[in-house]
């Protein structure tokens, strides 16, 4: 059973299990179309009869009201809603039965120390140390250059949701920026749960007041958890990147390590002339 959750997050519940229950229809469950709707979507009472719990009780669970749940409950109202995997460990997050990650444990510096070796020994290929919430820690000499020179970055914007909705220069860098902007919200909200994650919050509070595309795309409340992606490049050093973004989270600590791989053999080579540059350039 939960115990009581913040108010806040029991209303993000609310908002998530509404959007997922708009988006089907009867037909899709199998029920009989009946009456007009004045609204789109499945009604309550339909949710509840196909997850075969009470009306009041799911009522109350959209509504954000405080109540106890289970994760077999939780799991027959995913069943009803259609939820996929991302969806049903975000729901069960947001309902208090799944542990929750609230940002990194300890100093950033004592991280970057220990894990720069780590990165400086995967050159040439790109790779940071991040938080869940895309805060950048750590990074080698051939991230530094991928996008930008990082280190012309003020340390507290170094973000990569930030730099991408709120930099026209760092977004340009990706061929397919529009794929990216769904998914990398998608992605953000499955990692940090909700925006009022201790770790977060502020990140997202900010992306929604400087970014109307992003504040549209975190109200549709999709998740995505992906460790392995494809993404394509422009880099401002060599050219088009097919790199494959490897992510791996660090132990309990809330920080994650990604590393991006060539897809092909000419960003292989590339990726050797920008850590080739690098060197030249004393960097």
């Amino acid at each position: 059973m939960t115990g009581l959750r913040p108010r806040e997050t029991q209303q993000e519940l609310g908002a998530f299990l509404r959007s997922r229950r708009e988006r089907l229809t009867p037909d899709q469950v199998g029920l009989p179309t009946t009456g007009r709707r004045r609204t789109p979507g499945l009604r309550r009472e339909e949710v509840a009869v196909l997850a075969g719990v009470g009306v009041t009780w799911y009522t109350w669970l959209e509504q954000g009201r405080s109540i106890n749940v289970s994760t077999q409950v939780l799991a027959s109202v995913g069943r009803a809603l259609r939820l996929d995997d991302a969806e049903l460990r975000h729901m069960e997050r947001l309902a208090g039965v799944r542990a929750e990650t609230n940002g990194p444990v300890g100093l950033d510096a004592p991280m970057s120390a220990t894990y720069q070796p780590v990165l400086d020994k995967l050159d040439p290929y790109p790779a940071c140390l991040q938080t869940n919430a895309f805060d950048i820690i750590a990074y080698n000499s051939s991230y530094r250059f991928l996008f930008t020179d990082m280190n012309q970055i003020p340390p507290p914007e170094r973000n990569c949701a930030l730099q991408f909705f709120t930099d026209e220069e760092w977004r340009s860098r990706y061929i397919d920026d529009e794929v990216v902007a769904s998914r990398m919200v998608a992605q953000l909200r499955s990692a940090v749960g909700s925006s009022t994650n201790s770790g977060a919050g502020p990140t997202i509070k900010e992306l929604q007041l400087r970014s109307d595309e992003f504040a549209e795309l975190w109200r549709r409340h999709d998740v995505l958890f992906q460790h392995l992606e494809t993404k394509r490049l422009d880099s401002p050093v060599v050219g088009e990147l097919n790199l494959n973004f490897v992510t791996t989270n660090v132990a309990e600590t809330g920080y994650r390590l990604t590393m991006m791989t060539p897809a092909d053999e000419t960003t292989s080579q590339r990726l050797t002339q920008l850590s080739e540059l690098t060197v030249d350039a004393g960097i």
